[in-house]
């Protein structure tokens, strides 16, 4: 069977019957879970509610926590094997009873006329003095499971048997945990359980255990619809079952009780000194009232009230005044398990035995804040207690609880849309704040275009200024070069004149003299000049 997930979904004080946690579903069967908590610190309480089909079988398992119970319909046989004895117990609408931890356990349907179901609803808890349950491994274990856990020549040796055996066991397809029930003839289980049991109950020969087949130790149940009730009158009764009913309740934490209200009725305004209520609806609806005793914060804290069903779960903590209401048109019964097997005497707010008789009523008129007369107004006028009439009152319960619900869906939708509008408010702010970006980073990048074309003009002007400048240049150099070779041609033809006449002063100078001489200096002037 797998552990139930400790961690698995919100735990909370009301469990609805389609919120449980399937952990078994075969055709023979059904287990479903739920974890149920009063606050948000201290861990939860842990159901289970098994069904079985007609003539099935819930196959042997170890149970690692204490088991406390209450047969919700129809007829079977439990079967346990404790440091003891083996032993079974015939058990039927209405029983209640106690498994200790450590015990090997199985449970068998009737085949009865009217096939009704076998349905048992049990809380899992430890025990006074240990703390040894541990939810994440489950609140119980397969027995094949833990035998098919071991090694084969491990096995073969503590069951001395051959290979064969154990290959057998191993290569077996293994059932689910809820099976058909066996024929009443066929004996090869019990020898195997007989073998395997040897070590629960201490040094007695197997040969012994298989004698006992058919003579098991018969041990007795309560049930609690045959005892008288605790209390009754015209709009219901109720009972509890503690260790004086039940002896196997000693040293165990866990208490039963069940409460049966007529139509229109009201279990009175009270509180349990002693014990938290886990409770689970067997027949009709309710509306259940918790108000919160803390001074605190409200969010550590709240009132509650809520309307329950048949198959419902809800729990009630300790000290906190409650009140469960019937509807006009049916009954409302529950069953629930109190966290205390001490005598527990709840405190009733209303009625002949309020605990508010007992206190002095000018005190009580001072904590009100109300006249006397006022306060003996308030307690002289229920003669009833305890289960008390109240026609309408889950009606005008419920109607607060829808109303609440109205409010809480009309403040969730307002504020969702407040937080709708203020996501709107922040999308467009944010849309706001990208478009004024994407503007800055377009006028940035516009600056950077323009920028970067001033530069590219400078940086073109500059080009064209130095390309000019060569230009100039070169034709500066040009000039000079044709200036340069203006001049020399000018030498040079200067030269050559120079020559030519030399030349031909040589030719004339034997027959010119003087004349010539003069000639020559007023040419020479004229030269120069």
């Amino acid at each position: 069977v797998e552990a139930y997930d400790v961690k698995a979904g919100p735990v909370r004080p009301m469990v609805k019957r389609d919120e449980r946690r399937s952990l078994i579903e075969t055709e023979y069967g059904r287990i479903s879970a739920a974890k149920i908590s009063t606050d948000g610190t201290r861990r939860p309480y842990y159901l289970q509610f098994i069904t079985l089909e007609p003539n099935s079988l819930f196959l042997p398992a170890l149970l690692h926590a204490d088991m406390v119970f209450y047969v919700h319909t129809g007829r079977g046989r439990l079967s346990w094997a404790d440091e003891d004895a083996i032993r079974t117990l015939d058990i039927r609408r209405g029983d209640v009873y106690r498994l200790q931890p450590g015990s090997v356990f199985y449970i068998e349907s009737n085949l009865e006329q009217e096939r009704e179901k076998l349905r048992i609803y049990a809380i899992f808890s430890n025990t006074e003095n240990d703390s040894y349950f541990e939810p994440v491994i489950g609140a119980y274990t397969s027995i094949s499971d833990l035998i098919l856990g071991f090694d084969r020549k491990v096995l073969q040796s503590a069951f001395k048997v051959s290979e064969d055996v154990i290959e057998e066991l191993f290569n077996a397809t293994r059932p689910r945990p809820i099976v058909h029930a066996l024929p009443k003839k066929k004996k090869s289980l019990w020898a195997w359980e007989a073998r395997f049991l040897k070590a629960f109950v201490g040094d007695r020969d197997a040969l012994e255990l298989e004698a006992m087949n058919g003579k098991k130790k018969k041990a007795k149940t309560y049930n609690i619809l045959d005892a008288d009730p605790d209390f009754k009158n015209c709009n219901g009764w109720s009972s509890t079952v503690d260790r004086k009913d039940l002896r196997l309740l000693k040293n165990s934490n866990i208490g039963i009780f069940m409460v049966n209200l007529t139509k229109g009725s009201m279990m009175g305004p009270h509180w349990n000194p002693m014990a938290t209520e886990i409770a689970i609806v067997l027949h009709g609806q309710g509306m259940v009232r918790v108000v919160c005793p803390s001074t605190g914060k409200q969010s550590d804290c709240k009132n509650m009230r809520f309307k329950v069903e048949e198959g419902d779960a809800f729990a009630v903590p300790r000290f906190h005044p409650m009140a469960q209401m019937s509807f006009n048109n049916d009954s409302f019964v529950f069953v629930g398990f109190s966290t205390s097997t001490r005598t527990n005497y709840p405190q009733f707010l209303a009625g002949k035995r309020s605990v508010l008789q007992e206190l002095d009523k000018q005190i009580l008129s001072v904590s009100f804040n109300v006249s006397n007369t006022t306060i003996n107004q308030l307690l002289a006028q229920q003669e009833e207690y305890i289960i008390l009439d109240c026609t309408s009152c889950a009606e005008e319960e419920e109607k607060e609880e829808e109303a609440r619900k109205r409010e809480e869906e009309e403040a969730r939708r307002r504020e969702e849309e407040e937080e709708a509008r203020k996501r709107q408010e922040e999308e467009e702010e944010e849309a706001r704040r990208r478009e004024e970006e994407e503007k800055r980073e377009q006028e940035e990048e516009e600056r950077r275009r323009e920028e970067a074309r001033r530069q590219e003009e400078e940086r073109q002007r500059r080009e064209q200024e130095e390309e000019e400048e060569r230009e100039r240049e070169e034709r500066r150099e040009a000039e000079e070069e044709e200036r340069e070779a203006w001049e020399k041609q000018q030498e040079e033809e200067k030269d050559e004149r120079k020559k030519q006449r030399e030349r031909e002063r040589g030719k004339k100078k034997k027959g010119n003299g003087m004349r010539d001489n003069k000639k020559r200096k007023e040419e020479d002037k004229e030269e120069n000049s």
